[in-house]
């Protein structure tokens, strides 16, 4: 189960590169995930949530920009999966399993940049403009991570 949300923590990173580790960052700040006494004990604190969520906004913001390379050119990808293997590992650590996580993390960042970019292609052919598949891009991903963090929580539980 841990693997699993740590691959789809990272498809998350795949389709908006600052959105997982945001999301991460306030799980660790809220007590979701425990990252206390950890290489990741950064991430948990509210200078790391609040960093991360400015650059998640303002990726939002300029995902909906023309100029904006693709997510496949080599920066854009090895940010996502740079920050879906940091995700991953986070999920993880908890566990005792953040290199586990770190590589799911980082397989689930490949995924979802080139799955999310198909999609939202195929999408915005369907509906004509790439407005409205950029926005439906942008719910899918926070949602996600939502969904994802909640889970571990009950995973934790478990």
């Amino acid at each position: 189960m841990v693997y699993l949300l740590a691959l789809l923590i990272g498809v998350v990173a795949g389709l908006r590169a600052m959105t997982a580790p945001a999301a991460v960052s306030w799980a660790a700040y809220s007590g979701i995930l425990v990252l206390d006494g950890t290489w990741l004990s950064f991430l948990g604190s509210i200078w790391a949530a609040v960093i991360l969520t400015i650059l998640a906004v303002a990726e939002l913001v300029t995902d909906q920009l023309p100029s904006t390379p693709s997510r496949k050119v080599p920066p854009q990808f090895a940010t996502r999966v740079v920050m879906g293997a940091l995700s991953g590992a986070a999920i993880g650590v908890g566990f005792g399993m953040w290199a586990g996580g770190l590589a799911a993390g980082a397989i689930g960042a490949v995924a979802g940049t080139y799955g999310g970019a198909a999609v939202r292609s195929a999408l915005a052919k369907a509906v004509g403009r790439d407005t409205p598949a950029a926005l439906i891009e942008d719910a899918v991903a926070i949602v996600g991570a939502w969904l994802i963090l909640n889970a571990v929580t009950v995973a934790a539980v478990s």
